[in-house]
């Protein structure tokens, strides 16, 4: 597990072991996530996702408490997988970082409740897994618009992006801080407190 430039976004990069039969790799270790971020990652639901090259799922994320962490994995073709620092306040607040997620080198990332996830395609047939902390609850569930340009993610230019309508229609982060819908930095820290006293 290593340590993103924002507070509660880790990457795992396993180590792989080919041979002539194929590949095989460890892409979840709870001891490893536990030692990392201080708590166990309880699992409350399994997410898949298969994508058309250019499909941008996101700026998604959830109210805080509960939230929802998540543990994502591309276990078919590419994704640029981008992970927001959302938070109110936080000292790397709007920071984003993205991190190439793929079938070749098998990287995860982990973040933490309260940070916005999103990710673009960069095949056909992308396929994603994602280990949730909490079930889908669409009244707590949120997002913003992953083009606003006051975020600035750097998508791939040589593709074109799909967006949901649902995403289409989404805010922009000025918008939701103006009505009150992103996380605050405090609540967050007060509430990653809680887990690591649940252990």
């Amino acid at each position: 597990m290593r340590q993103l430039s924002i507070d509660g976004a880790w990457v795992h990069e396993p180590k792989v072991f080919p041979d002539s039969r194929g590949s095989f790799h460890e892409w979840f270790k709870a001891a490893e996530l536990e030692e990392a971020v201080g708590h166990t990652l309880r699992l409350a639901q399994a997410n898949f996702s298969v994508s058309s090259r250019g499909t941008l799922r996101g700026v998604h994320f959830a109210d805080v408490p509960p939230s929802q962490a998540k543990y994502v994995k591309c276990v078919r073709g590419a994704v640029l997988d981008v992970i927001v620092d959302i938070r109110v306040g936080s000292p790397t607040y709007k920071r984003w970082e993205a991190v190439r997620l793929d079938d070749v080198d098998h990287r995860s990332v982990y973040l933490a409740e309260g940070l916005g996830h999103a990710f673009m395609a960069l095949t056909d047939d992308a396929s994603v897994a994602y280990l949730c902390s909490e079930g889908y609850a669409p009244t707590r569930e949120h997002g913003l618009h992953p083009l606003d340009p006051d975020l600035g993610i750097e998508w791939p230019s040589d593709i074109t992006a799909l967006l949901s309508d649902k995403d289409a229609a989404a805010p922009s982060l000025a918008e939701a801080e103006r009505t009150g819908l992103l996380p605050t930095y405090a609540a967050c820290q007060e509430y990653y407190a809680l887990l690591r006293a649940r252990g």
